[in-house]
């Protein structure tokens, strides 16, 4: 669904960018993702450990269903590298007040980092959020987190001097 302001749930799509495809997320890639996202390093930032497969599954279960609360859409998209031909991270979105607003995330599997995959795929999360009529987008990074506060910056997002659970806000 396309119209953001109508309060109805908006559905992730396919995005593009130059090297990748952002995937709607569905269960069936947990598999994969479970190998993607297994660095122990991941989590330095964010805290917590890498999930099982199975815990990944579960995990994917709920996101695909979607969120509780209608006046809430989650979007969530792994993203496939396609010279490759393999996931390599994901992208995800909670769009609230009717359509207005998002928190968006991202993490890149460590393989992977320092391609600049990251800030691609964020760029193209930003255009799509876009398009859709959200209005302000806002990211939490870690202080200490310099390769995703690069991220952030590269997708158009602005470091502010609000803080949240220890994390700066960044907003567009």
């Amino acid at each position: 669904m396309r119209s953001t302001r109508s309060g109805e749930v908006v559905h992730a799509e396919p995005i593009g960018t130059a090297r990748l495809d952002l995937l709607p997320l569905r269960v069936e890639h947990a598999p994969e993702m479970a190998v993607v996202l297994a660095d122990p390093a991941l989590h330095t930032f964010i805290g917590g450990a890498p999930d099982t497969p199975q815990a990944l599954h579960t995990r994917y279960e709920r996101l695909v269903a979607g969120s509780p609360d209608p006046a809430v859409s989650w979007c969530n998209w792994v993203l496939r590298l396609r010279d490759a031909d393999c996931l390599t991270g994901t992208v995800q979105a909670t769009i609230t007040d009717r359509g207005e607003a998002a928190e968006i995330a991202w993490v890149v599997g460590a393989p992977w980092q320092g391609r600049g995959l990251a800030s691609e795929a964020a760029t193209g999360l930003v255009g799509w959020l876009r398009r859709q009529g959200v209005r302000t987008i806002v990211a939490h990074v870690h202080p200490d987190h310099h390769a995703s506060a690069a991220v952030a910056r590269s997708a158009g997002l602005s470091v502010t001097s609000e803080q949240q659970d220890g994390e700066v806000r960044w907003r567009l």
